[in-house]
């Protein structure tokens, strides 16, 4: 494939712990993969990567191993993840990469200066234009679901990803108060694992989780419940075994995984100032990302919070979009990062004097 690799390519990348979209103005979301990529044991070699290396997992003999080289909405493997971002960033300028494209890459608010240089330096090295522009991922989410981030008005979402959840007030391009907990889709996924082999001692992969989560799962019970066959490994006599879920299960199983994303919700609200926080209540709370498909989270959160809740357009593509379009507000946003020093201070403060 090749996308106008003669013109000046500008592009927004959501790198994401689960997926990595690519959004290129003009064109749309080009890339819409899993961050998934298998790699040879012996000498380190790429094999696949993206949907055709997801369709590997759980089957691959031992010469291969499959990495999520994101985790928690950060590098894990910075090899891999620049290999990764070469080959979508590759999608994008054809096979004849005469212009390297200008992008903008999502990084989770509050990362550090080290983290932020990785995934600088990762964009990089795969091809992107120097240098490469970073914004924090709440913002972009907020931009792509179409908010006035640039009004003096206190705007609020809540992106929920693979790895983690970020909560953020954004009024003026800037971030005013954000919470970031290590708990979304990837935990969600977990604790229904864990769920059906404690109650069911049947044990089931990653991805069979995520099916189910897809599939029937919910954040309230619903009234009509619905359920769906699910097949792994019996625990206690190694063989094949097959069950079935309903929906009720799936939300007991989750309600510990959704309450502590509630409370960084609530930790967000109670430290905004009172003007903002009118604002909010006035306007509501976006949902943006994976996590906020899940059926009735929206209005779990209203109950909790006392805040209309609503999910915003494309939720899953939020984050690339408005990645893309920050690119037209380049000096505003970079204003709105913390420089190193800034970084620094808070991680060692000063003594009173």
């Amino acid at each position: 494939m090749a996308f106008g690799f003669l013109s000046n390519t500008r592009a927004g990348i959501d790198l994401g712990t689960a997926n990595i979209l690519v959004f290129v103005q003009g064109q749309g979301i080009v890339v819409n993969e899993p961050s998934v990529v298998a790699r040879h044991n012996r000498d380190d070699a790429i094999v696949a990567v993206g949907a055709e290396a997801r369709m590997m997992q759980g089957r691959t003999p031992g010469a291969l191993s499959i990495i999520r080289p994101m985790r928690e909405g950060v590098i894990a493997d910075y090899l891999t993840t620049e290999a990764m971002m070469r080959y979508f960033i590759g999608v994008v300028t054809g096979r004849f990469n005469l212009i390297r494209p200008e992008i903008m890459v999502t990084v989770p608010a509050g990362v550090t200066s080290v983290e932020q240089r990785a995934v600088r330096d990762a964009a990089e090295q795969a091809g992107a234009r120097r240098p490469a522009h970073l914004v924090p991922e709440p913002l972009a989410a907020a931009i792509g679901a179409g908010v006035p981030v640039g009004t003096p008005r206190g705007n609020m979402i809540v992106n929920i990803g693979g790895g983690r959840t970020e909560a953020a007030v954004i009024s003026l391009y800037g971030i005013v108060v954000s919470e970031s907990v290590r708990v979304a889709g990837d935990r969600i996924d977990e604790a229904i694992q864990a769920f059906v082999r404690r109650r069911h001692n049947l044990v089931i992969g990653e991805s069979t989780a995520e099916e189910i989560k897809i599939a029937i799962g919910s954040a309230i019970p619903l009234d009509e419940g619905i359920s769906t066959q699910v097949r792994g490994r019996d625990q206690l006599s190694g063989l094949p075994r097959t069950i079935t879920l309903n929906s009720d299960e799936i939300a007991q199983a989750i309600q510990d995984s959704l309450g502590q994303i509630i409370q960084a919700v609530r930790s967000v609200l109670e430290r905004t100032p009172p003007e903002l926080a009118a604002d909010v209540i006035d306007h509501g709370i976006v949902l943006t990302g994976g996590g906020a498909l899940l059926r009735h989270f929206d209005e779990l959160l209203t109950q909790e919070t006392g805040v209309p809740c609503y999910v915003a357009d494309s939720p899953l593509e939020c984050v690339a979009v408005g990645a893309a379009i920050a690119l037209d507000h380049l000096e505003i946003i970079e204003r709105s990062l913390p420089t190193e020093e800034e970084q620094l201070v808070g991680l060692f403060p000063q003594p009173d004097r």
